[in-house]
């Protein structure tokens, strides 16, 4: 298994940045791929971005242009540069790995979350 912990959430005011921060432990050669999902009152959780071992990213569009992510060459941290955020970028955001257990097999690993708030 993969323990994930995120930091760097917190209050910010609109327009202003955030760059969360996730740290991998245990099996980390077994991640093909990671990312951030975000989940916001009364809404399911959604992609916000992830990176494949390649480093392939993808994006949500509602943060193409805004948001960056990133992952060390060991692949034991992945980051999350957040920038214009918005009042609808508020949410709690989750690390995610997914683990190749076997051919045929992937395990998903999920972190605790962090709060993002974004007011005035």
């Amino acid at each position: 298994q993969v323990q994930l912990v995120e930091s760097g959430g917190g209050l910010v005011q609109p327009g202003e940045s955030l760059r969360l921060s996730c740290a991998a432990s245990g099996r980390t050669y077994q991640i093909n791929r990671m990312g951030w999902y975000r989940q916001a009152p009364g809404k399911e959780r959604e992609l916000v971005a992830s990176i494949r071992d390649d480093g392939t990213t993808n994006y949500a569009d509602p943060v193409k242009g805004r948001f960056t992510i990133s992952r060390d060459k060991a692949g034991n941290t992945m980051d999350l540069q957040m920038n214009s955020l918005t009042v609808e970028d508020t949410a709690v955001y989750y690390c995610h790995a997914q683990l190749v257990v076997s051919i045929e097999a992937t395990v998903d690993s999920w972190g605790q979350g962090t709060q993002v708030t974004v007011s005035l």
